[in-house]
């Protein structure tokens, strides 16, 4: 019989839900047949507690500034990761450029300074995933076609598809995608995977699970973004909250239940599901084919 395997590509073990407990969170996920996870960084200042916990738990991880942490960033910040990119080059734990990108969800990341700070911290660190070799791992939350554009810039593509550009000129994942078809093969036609998981469990989200039964399973990948991005069955809502109940804390370990939700709406097997997910974020990620157990 084939060996099950899942890989969550994105996941934060060193977030504060999981200490002290994330060597126990992680145990359980490889439980549950969870052979590898991908540990993005946010900012600067946790750069260092990534890498060990990939180190520590046979994982891997990424380097980058969140969107999100942007504000917060100091001047030099986007110097200490080309520096820490350059450290750890021979690192093969070392697997991306993220968690980077644009959101335009938050209201003060859309209007000046941050949205320009933003857009300049996104476009510098993809022209560093260029410069390093690697991978990138992306956020677009509500900006899906800003972050295309800067692929496309960066990537030296034309702002227009066209018969010139090339038929892949990146490597990563566009992680909790949750755009347009259009969207979505704009991504693709680069040589991104997309990236599900939590949300595409709600039944509510109609258009997220057309996308996931309809989309080509090769250019999908799975994750939880665990601690955040619960799945339906662990999600409470405001008046449950307030009622006493607490929010269910996502993890690693609820990667094959996800999948098994995915496979569903595909029509196949989990375990085909796993198969083709694995070896997709492989392709995404060329250096975990040096780490995982297959």
């Amino acid at each position: 019989m084939t060996k099950v395997i899942w890989v969550d590509t994105h996941c934060h073990l060193d977030a504060q839900e999981f200490r002290p407990s994330g060597q126990v969170v992680r145990a359980q996920a490889a439980i549950n047949h969870v052979a590898h996870c991908v540990l993005p960084a946010v900012e600067v200042a946790n750069f260092e507690a990534v890498r060990a916990l990939a180190h520590a738990s046979g994982d891997s991880y990424c380097l980058g500034i969140h969107p999100l942490y942007v504000a917060q960033a100091q001047p030099d910040d986007l110097d200490r990761l080309d520096a820490a990119l350059t450290q750890y080059r021979d690192d093969p734990r070392l697997v991306a450029v993220g968690e980077i990108g644009l959101d335009y969800f938050v209201p003060e990341l859309c209007v000046s300074p941050l949205r320009e700070r933003q857009q300049h911290f996104y476009l510098t660190q993809l022209q560093l995933a260029r410069r390093h070799g690697l991978p990138v791992v992306l956020h677009s939350r509500r900006s899906v076609d800003q972050v295309l554009k800067g692929l496309r810039s960066v990537g030296g593509l034309p702002t227009r598809r066209s018969s010139a550009a090339s038929a892949q000129v990146w490597h990563g994942i566009a992680h909790a995608f949750n755009g347009s078809h259009q969207q979505a093969q704009a991504l693709m036609e680069m040589g991104l995977k997309l990236g599900f998981g939590g949300a595409m469990t709600f039944e509510r989200a109609q258009q997220l699970r057309r996308l996931a039964a309809s989309l080509p399973l090769k250019a999908m990948v799975l994750e939880t973004d665990s601690p955040d991005m619960p799945p339906h069955w662990l999600y409470k809502t405001a008046q449950q909250r307030a009622a006493g109940e607490a929010q269910g804390i996502n993890s690693p370990a609820e990667l094959p239940r996800i999948g098994a939700e995915l496979a569903a709406l595909r029509g196949i097997s989990p375990e085909a599901l796993a198969a083709v997910t694995t070896a997709n974020a492989l392709d995404a990620l060329p250096r975990l084919r040096a780490l995982l157990p297959i």
